[in-house]
């Protein structure tokens, strides 16, 4: 690997300063943040604007903000985003650390359907595949999925006069019960399941978001019930947030969940 350029590394520190605040920034808040001479900042805002990184705001004499490259250029990389090879990755890296099984997982209808899955490395294993659909209800990242729809999305898709099919005996199977359980998921950004796809399998869950913000997947952890306790949930769910928001930054994402 070669040597880093100090200037191309100025310039992109500078760049990456206006993705704070209110994005735009003067030439002398720039060497105040940065702590760099002011002929250096002159010299590259004045390099950036040339190639349209960088605009004068009209109406606020001597402050830039991001003009219309960056843009240009996130659009490209978004373009090029694969939400399944983007998950792949990630779930090896938190599979890895954790040793469980890791899913994503995306909403359609009342389904979820596994786009990625990478196998604990134990000897039990989960027997579930990329592809597979289930009933979102009765999984954690179903139930993820469906506390970020908006409440009359969620009412059409599941009215409160149909019941719900159950795959277990712990699974959910009344509507009103459901929504409970969707509110307490939003306050607190994670699903837990416990036994309700699969009789010998606990799970826990995290949402994906994209660069606007809107939840486009989720992330889950899935743990035998041998190896499950207060105790282990607490940590896979500490690294199951960890995963999800690396996915989601990945995805341009770079707000608060």
């Amino acid at each position: 690997m070669g040597r880093l350029v100090p200037a191309v590394t100025r310039a992109l520190d500078i760049l990456e300063l206006f993705l704070e605040g209110d994005g735009t920034l003067s030439a002398p808040d720039i060497t105040r943040r940065l702590q760099l001479p002011r002929t250096t900042v002159h010299e590259l805002v004045t390099t950036l604007a040339a190639r349209n990184y960088l605009v004068p705001v009209a109406e606020q004499p001597g402050r830039y903000r991001l003009g219309v490259r960056p843009y240009q250029l996130g659009s490209r990389y978004a373009e090029q985003l694969d939400l399944a090879a983007e998950g792949r990755e990630v779930a090896a890296s938190v599979a890895e650390t954790c040793g469980e099984t890791v899913h994503v997982a995306i909403l359609e209808s009342t389904d979820v359907i596994y786009i990625a899955k990478v196998d604990s490395t134990h000897a039990v294993r989960m027997v579930s595949a990329a592809g597979r659909r289930l009933p979102a209800h009765c999984t954690s990242v179903g139930k993820m999925l469906l506390a970020s729809l908006p409440g009359p999305v969620l009412e059409e898709r599941l009215p409160d006069d149909l019941p719900l099919a159950a795959m277990t005996g712990n699974s959910i199977t009344s509507p009103s019960e459901l929504r409970r359980h969707l509110a307490e998921i939003r306050e607190r950004g994670i699903a837990v399941e416990e036994r309700e796809s699969n009789p010998d399998v606990n799970c826990v869950a995290a949402p994906v978001r994209d660069s606007a913000g809107a939840v486009v997947a989720a992330l889950s952890i899935s743990v035998p019930t041998i190896r499950w306790s207060e105790e282990r949930r607490a940590e896979l769910e500490e690294l199951v947030v960890k995963g999800a928001s690396e996915l989601s930054v990945r995805l341009g994402f770079r707000g608060q969940a």
